[in-house]
C-alpha cells in the first residue's frame, strides 16, 4: 500500500469555497475511484492555513501503477474543473510509509537524559 497526496491549487478568489469545491471534485471522481481495484480507503482533505487556496487530499491506494491507471481516466473529466476553479492542475505525489517506532518507554528516555 502507498499513500497518495494530491495538491490542489484553487483560484485565490475561490479559497473561501474550498469545502464546496472539493466536494464537487469528489462527486465527479469519487464513484469511479471507489470501485477501482486499487482503492483501499477514503480521502481526507486539508486546507493550508496560510494559503487557503491550497488544499491537500491524502488517501491510501494499493499501488502506484493502479493509481496511474485511474488518473489517466480522471484527467479529461477534471479539465473543466481545472479551467473554472483552479490556477493549475493538481499535483500528485506518491509516498511509502517509513515504519519508525514512535512508541517510547518513558523510563528509558528519562534515563538517557
Amino acid at each position: 500500500m502507498i499513500t497518495i497526496m494530491e495538491y490542489w491549487h484553487l483560484r485565490p478568489e475561490l479559497q473561501n469555497d474550498a469545502l464546496a469545491l472539493m466536494q464537487k471534485m469528489d462527486d465527479l471522481l469519487g464513484p469511479a475511484a471507489h470501485v477501482h481495484p486499487g482503492w483501499c480507503g477514503h480521502a481526507r482533505f486539508y486546507q493550508k492555513t496560510n494559503q487557503p487556496g491550497q488544499v491537500v487530499m491524502i488517501y491510501p491506494w494499493r499501488n502506484r501503477e493502479s493509481h496511474e491507471d485511474l488518473t489517466v481516466k480522471e484527467e479529461p473529466i477534471l479539465q473543466s474543473f481545472y479551467d473554472e476553479y483552479c490556477v493549475a492542475p493538481r499535483e500528485i505525489h506518491y509516498y511509502a510509509e517509513l515504519l519508525v517506532d514512535v512508541e517510547h518507554d518513558l523510563a528509558v528516555s528519562t534515563q538517557a537524559q
